[in-house]
């Protein structure tokens, strides 16, 4: 009887187990309803090319100005992703341009073809698109996605989590959610020598969609706790076509 019991107790165990959703697909499930708040008359889905403006301004820790750039960005996502990045610093045009195969980039007219920094600049464009396609991009293939306890942020908002995990070596991405309408409201990222918080100030829904407006980065601890303003971020002119 004693041993029937045990099994009885085991078995509704691991039923109850296995009917709970892995972290992994409570992630997607959460995601497909951030997409849903962040979709209102047009989808993702079905855009095929997008062009923005980006504002930059860089600071280092004293509050001093490190840099300001203005930069137009082009992608095309369909049939094939190609992106084009276009700024004027120091009175000299940069070009940085990925045709779907092969990386380019033009300083004042002439073309720089040293491998190790076409390389850097692929990496430049492609973080660009990321940091642009959330949450969407956050359903791809590959990185590990997992739904974490709700937290409280440093400014005392209360949010959902979702765990960002490329693999070893790679960069470890949390991202921060509104319990209530979904919206992606920041995200932290741990790099190998740095931490940075950033939070969504506002969203442009000129194209139908909530897409990225102002945003703050702040340099902070492994606490989450702010050291500095790091960086400040504005997008605008938005110009999207789709299929």
């Amino acid at each position: 009887m004693k041993n029937n019991f045990v099994w009885c107790f085991f078995s509704i165990a691991l039923l109850i187990g296995s009917c709970t959703p892995s972290p992994e697909k409570q992630a997607r499930e959460f995601l497909q309803k951030s997409i849903i708040a962040h979709e209102k008359d047009n989808s993702w889905e079905n855009l095929s090319a997008i062009k923005f403006k980006k504002w930059t301004r860089l600071l280092n820790e004293d509050g001093s100005i490190e840099s300001e750039t203005d930069q137009l960005n082009e992608y095309r996502i369909k049939p094939y992703f190609e992106g084009k990045i276009t700024w004027t610093k120091d009175s000299v045009a940069h070009v940085s341009s990925w045709d779907g195969s092969k990386m380019k980039y033009l300083m004042g007219g002439n073309e720089v073809l040293n491998s190790d920094f076409l390389a850097k600049k692929k990496k430049d464009l492609d973080a660009a698109f990321y940091a642009l396609a959330q949450p969407w991009k956050l359903l791809d293939d590959g990185p590990k996605l997992s739904l974490q306890q709700q937290k409280i942020l440093e400014n005392g908002t209360t949010v959902d989590v979702i765990l960002v995990d490329y693999g070893p070596e790679s960069d470890t991405w949390w991202y921060y959610f509104d319990p209530i309408t979904h919206l992606m409201i920041g995200n932290e990222v741990q790099l190998k020598d740095h931490r940075s918080l950033i939070y969504n100030l506002s969203y442009d829904e000129s194209s139908g969609m909530l897409l990225h407006g102002t945003r703050e980065s702040f340099r902070v601890n492994e606490k989450g706790e702010k050291l500095f303003l790091r960086a400040e971020y504005r997008y605008y002119d938005y110009e999207l076509i789709f299929e």
